[in-house]
């Protein structure tokens, strides 16, 4: 008898049975093949706009993804650096052999945990409880919970042209009878697409017609354990490239474009609106004259470049002629076809913010199989089941992250509050407090409360504390610092574009000028600080206006939060609620008063009346 049995080896799968073993449970991780944990059979990178940041609080809570990550990164680099601090997102390049290597060597090693190969064939539910899984083979695993993160494996099929072969990705075999014992239990599923572009060889390639894409000359990273000798160091990292489609590459698409499968009719499935296939791109662009390419190496052990921006479901032949018409690619050898697969996924509407199913109690699920797309929100939410499938177990409260403290927290809420009906994406944009949640501050805001319920070892809760004790001493060094009109500060704010200092100020006053920074003030101050403590420190002293602000509006939301909502309540009965509000309400069944207002069709007056109902 297991605790916490986990079905699916992706990114959400390593975090669920990772997080539930750090909490002490006995923990099985199913996985068709252990050769294929970790697996990228998309884009061979980690982080992005607003991703960067979820894996940022992924590492603040004891995840694995972060230190992957930073381990096998092929180049690190910023984004969003001449905007704000709230959009600032790191982005590897991952190896994707020596990742998916890494990944195995360490759920081998964690301790609580055991690897099983096989497929999971149904979940065992009894009285609407799920009691276990059954595999293909016949073998019974009973557990305590359940946890599905089978990704894009149920149900699938890949897609090419006008064919459709029943498979899951990179050639990897299919589930047919999982997705129907969960349907058999009245959970809702329905049908997802996605895609992936042609790899093609290295050395068929012109790079000379391409422009050059260098990652950050600075020491980056993931996961706060990373030292400076853990990563590649930035002259020995790889150049990714960028070249654009050509008049040409739209003459082809045009003229076969009822050869793809996503306008023959062969599609049923919705495909993710912020990473289209380039048919769709045509199409629902039809005026811009061409769309960025990058060329990105997949492995130091493999000869392949990935066309990111590239994916379709048109036939080998056309993809030849397509790929053939970019820039540099004219006589590219193409390794691996382009295609787009569909698979089932779980209507997240049922699910309660703990990602425990409404329908069946003690299953878990998490991931792409929640209508989500990318590693990043996989791995996210496997994290959280994993810990909430270990905090119900012991009967204590679960783990929820409100909006306000992390992307994770925004995620899950748009999920169990809104619903998708395409594969979901985080982006900045959805989170309206991004001032609060920045690169820099994921540890800030969640580990210690990660530490409380044992995701997070008393080593690292310590190494934080002594962090945020010389933040403390940092701020108090610089308040206390006088700087007075002189020579010196007169070199530092001509260097700057400043006029001369007239009154004698302190440093940390200082610091709320635009482009001066801790480094600038060095000559000054007559001392150096960390660059990493250095930036938290600017960030909080430029921005300190927006971010109180910030923090007042997500006071706001925490009072609605702290309003709970009674689990019987009848809401088809409750007398001036909008009709809509009735269906919606008892469909979703919110748990707080803030959670309602964020449902679609929800109004201002529904809530005043159901505040009504609460106080009462």
């Amino acid at each position: 008898m297991y605790d916490v049995v986990v079905v699916g080896g992706g990114h959400a799968g390593i975090e669920a049975a990772m997080a539930a073993a750090r909490m002490n449970k006995k923990t099985c991780l199913i996985t068709m093949s252990l050769d294929m944990v970790g697996s990228m059979p998309c884009n061979p990178s980690v982080g992005g706009p607003a991703k960067g940041i979820v894996v940022r609080e992924i590492d603040a809570m004891g995840g694995i993804m972060p230190i992957a990550a930073d381990r096998t990164a092929l180049q690190f680099k910023m984004l969003n650096t001449t905007k704000g601090p709230g959009v600032w997102s790191l982005r590897v390049q991952s190896d994707k052999i020596a990742y998916k290597r890494f990944m195995k060597e360490a759920l081998l090693a964690q301790k609580n945990l055991d690897v099983i190969e096989n497929g999971a064939a149904r979940v065992l539910i009894e009285n609407q409880k799920a009691v276990g899984v059954e595999c293909t083979d016949g073998t019974i695993i009973p557990s305590k919970t359940v946890i599905i993160t089978s990704g894009t494996y149920m149900t699938s099929n890949v897609l090419r042209g006008h064919t459709s072969t029943k498979s899951g990705p990179e050639d990897q075999p299919t589930i047919d009878t999982l997705s129907q014992s969960l349907r058999d239990a009245g959970i809702r599923t329905f049908r997802l697409k996605t895609g992936t572009p042609c790899r093609v060889k290295m050395d068929s390639i012109d790079f000379s017609k391409a422009e050059k894409q260098p990652g950050t000359n600075a020491f980056l990273r993931f996961s706060e354990t990373t030292k400076k000798e853990d990563v590649l160091p930035f002259e020995k990292q790889e150049i990714c490239h960028l070249i654009y489609t050509t008049p040409s590459t739209h003459e082809i698409i045009r003229e076969h474009l009822h050869d793809s499968a996503m306008y023959s009719g062969l599609v049923k499935g919705v495909g993710p609106r912020y990473c289209p296939s380039i048919e769709d791109k045509l199409v629902r662009f039809s005026d811009k004259p061409r769309h960025q390419l990058f060329l990105e190496p997949e492995s130091k052990e493999l000869d392949t470049i990935y066309i990111q921006g590239f994916s379709t479901s048109m036939p080998v032949d056309v993809q030849e002629k397509m790929v053939h018409s970019l820039p540099g690619l004219e006589n590219c050898i193409i390794e691996k076809y382009a295609y787009a697969i569909e698979y089932d996924a779980i209507d997240p509407l049922q699910m309660k913010p703990s990602l425990e199913s409404k329908i069946v109690e003690n299953l878990f699920t998490a991931g792409q199989v929640n209508g989500t797309s990318g590693y990043e929100e996989a791995a996210g939410q496997g994290l959280m089941a994993g810990a909430n499938a270990a905090l119900k177990i012991d009967g204590k409260e679960p783990f929820v992250l409100r909006r306000d403290e992390a992307y994770i927290g925004v995620m899950i809420d748009d999920l169990s509050t809104k619903g998708t009906k395409e594969p979901y994406r985080l982006l900045t944009s959805r989170a309206e407090y991004r001032l609060l949640l920045r690169h820099d501050n994921a540890d800030q805001r969640l580990l210690a409360k990660a530490y409380a319920i044992g995701l997070v070892s008393k080593g690292r809760h310590d190494a934080f504390r002594a962090k945020m004790d010389a933040l403390d001493q940092i701020r108090e060094e610089l308040a206390n610092t006088h700087i007075r009109p002189d020579e010196r500060i007169g070199r530092v704010f001509a260097s700057l574009g400043y006029d001369e200092l007239k009154h004698g100020t302190s440093a940390l006053e200082l610091l709320k000028r635009p482009k001066v920074t801790l480094k600038a003030l060095a000559p000054v101050i007559g001392k150096e600080y960390d660059p990493e403590l250095a930036q938290e420190i600017e960030i909080e002293v430029k921005y300190a206006g927006y971010i109180e602000k910030a923090k007042r509006d997500a006071a706001h939301l925490q009072a609605m939060e702290q309003k709970k909502l009674p689990a019987g309540l009848e809401y088809k009965t409750m007398e001036n609620l909008s009709l809509e509000a009735r269906q919606k309400l008892d469909e979703i069944r919110p748990l707080t008063l803030g959670q309602a207002s964020r449902i679609s069709g929800i109004n201002p007056s529904d809530i005043a009346i159901l505040a009504m109902y609460v106080k009462k």
